[in-house]
């Protein structure tokens, strides 16, 4: 090990970013790059590949320069990454067959319905903690391999891969086909008892094995990049909301954090041991960190939160940045009793129905936009709220904190109601960015940066703490009025929609 830096790469959903830590964990330099989203159809999400790549090589070099670093400053690489997208390219020419397919997308959702009705979604919790829904990746392989011609001969015979983000740039990087357990834990086709691919979900999707990679654990050198790289190990793999739980340091049964960042997830660590869900969360790979045994999360995903701001921001029109919408907010003592259910693209966790669609509930003509911005923060902490709900019955005692990063934690007004409406403190870290951070220590461990998991618990320092100070008969009228306004957003889809 000659570097004195590790690297970090955040593929997310928006853009890919780059930090640049030191031993201390203290951020040295970060680059961004946003990426197109591509919309072809309503409720379809797609990003070039190609793009993400050069992005992903632009920030590297310019977090570099920033700091004026040489890839031989560096003892490697990690890679955290947005997880469920998925990506098929020709084995030979390393080329895409066709976008990436978004977590968001929701074009599988016949595909699915198909797949649960004939087999049942048992079949699939009990191997793999998720249920069949167009969140994951699986399905969204078997949409492209039956609706491009010629595709499925081509990738029975090995010539098509298909990848996660984490796959597709480790593949850039070093030419090999890999992926780590956070990132198969959430295709709907690996079995997460044996850590390997199931032969029966395979055949039950429909997904060729020889397009799959080889499934390692999240902290290993993969390989050395090449040019323009010269030669830094890639060390970690993690799907960008495991990636946050090691960068939280929730190494312990019991520690939980929730990012907010264009959607929200909450991930508790349940030990060695996966714990089987029943008030629809997902049982899911916390890490699996080299030759120590995998650890377990039950997850509740949220799909937009983020996303939310960014949608008043841009299709409304309110607001000229997001920082705005906390502004707005304040503008008013509380929504008017507006609650804005955002389920763009169906409910995720804890309902998982793919036929509800937004609703705004509980309009009058006293309403302004102020109350709209604060209905559109509210909605954040609230389906927050039904999460810890969940996760608290399915882990059988309740979180005395939770720790939070992402961009949102930046609106004291958003976590101050999501410290009142879960009714525990919340606590930021100095260093926020819990993704790369996350994904640099996993990295660091697997080429003795950081010696242990201890060293790294050091490095984790309170920046902010909000506590609940609402009353708890306002809070429990207020989540009474959400659930009802959820109710108004589901079976909202018809059978004849999709045509």
């Amino acid at each position: 090990m000659d570097g004195r830096y590790i690297a970090s790469v955040d593929q997310g959903t928006a853009s890919s970013r780059c930090f640049v830590f030191d031993n201390g964990a203290r951020i040295v330099s970060m680059a961004q790059q946003e990426h197109r989203q591509h919309f072809p159809r309503p409720g379809w999400v797609e990003h070039d590949p190609e793009e993400i790549w050069r992005h992903v090589l632009s920030v590297i070099s310019v977090a570099l320069q920033k700091a004026e670093l040489s890839t031989g400053d560096l003892c490697a690489l990690g890679i955290a990454n947005q997880r469920e997208t998925t990506v098929l390219w020709d084995r030979r020419t390393g080329a895409p067959v066709h976008n990436a397919i978004n977590w968001q997308d929701t074009r599988t959702d016949r595909v699915c319905r198909e797949l649960a009705r004939e087999f049942g979604q048992d079949r699939f919790r009990e191997k793999t903690g998720l249920p069949v829904t167009t969140y994951f990746s699986g399905p969204k392989v078997r949409w492209l391999l039956d609706h491009i011609p010629g595709l499925r001969e081509r990738a029975e015979n090995g010539e098509v891969l298909f990848g996660t983000m984490d796959s597709w740039l480790i593949w850039n990087m070093c030419g090999r086909h890999v992926t780590d357990v956070t990132n198969a834990s959430r295709t709907l086709l690996m079995n997460i008892h044996t850590l390997e691919w199931d032969r029966d979900l395979l055949d039950v999707i429909g997904v060729p094995a020889a397009m799959l990679p080889e499934i390692r654990p999240s902290s290993e050198v993969y390989g050395e990049t090449g040019s323009p790289l010269a030669g830094v190990p890639v060390a970690s793999a993690l799907g960008d909301q495991h990636a946050a739980l090691v960068g939280q340091t929730c190494f312990e049964p019991g520690e939980a954090k929730c990012t907010f960042g264009t959607g929200s997830f909450l991930v508790l660590n349940t030990g060695p041991r996966p714990v089987v869900s029943n008030s629809g969360l997902l049982t899911t790979l916390a890490y699996k960190l080299d030759s120590t045994g995998a650890v377990y999360g039950l997850e509740g995903s949220i799909a937009n939160t983020g996303a939310l701001v960014q949608w008043f921001r841009d299709n409304i029109g309110l607001i000229g940045s997001a920082p705005e919408i906390e502004t707005l907010a304040l503008t008013v003592e509380d929504n008017g009793g507006c609650y804005f259910v955002p389920a763009f693209s169906g409910l995720f966790a804890p309902h998982w129905r793919s036929d509800a669609r937004g609703v705004i509930a509980g309009l009058t003509s006293y309403i302004n936009k102020g109350h709209l911005a604060r209905a559109v923060l509210e909605a954040t902490a609230w389906q927050t709220r039904e999460v810890v709900d969940a996760m608290n019955a399915d882990y059988g005692s309740n979180l005395s904190e939770l720790k939070v990063d992402g961009g949102m934690t930046a609106d004291n007004l958003l976590m101050q109601f999501l410290a009142d409406v879960i009714g525990v403190p919340a606590t930021r870290p100095i260093v926020s960015e819990t993704v790369s951070l996350g994904a640099a220590y996993s990295a660091g461990l697997a080429v003795g940066f950081w010696p242990d998991i201890a060293s790294l618990k050091h490095n984790w320092h309170k920046a902010a703490e909000w506590v609940p100070k609402m009353d708890p008969a306002e809070r429990d009228r207020g989540y009474r009025k959400w659930k009802k306004a959820v109710s108004r957003a589901i079976d909202w889809l018809d059978d004849d929609d999709d045509d």
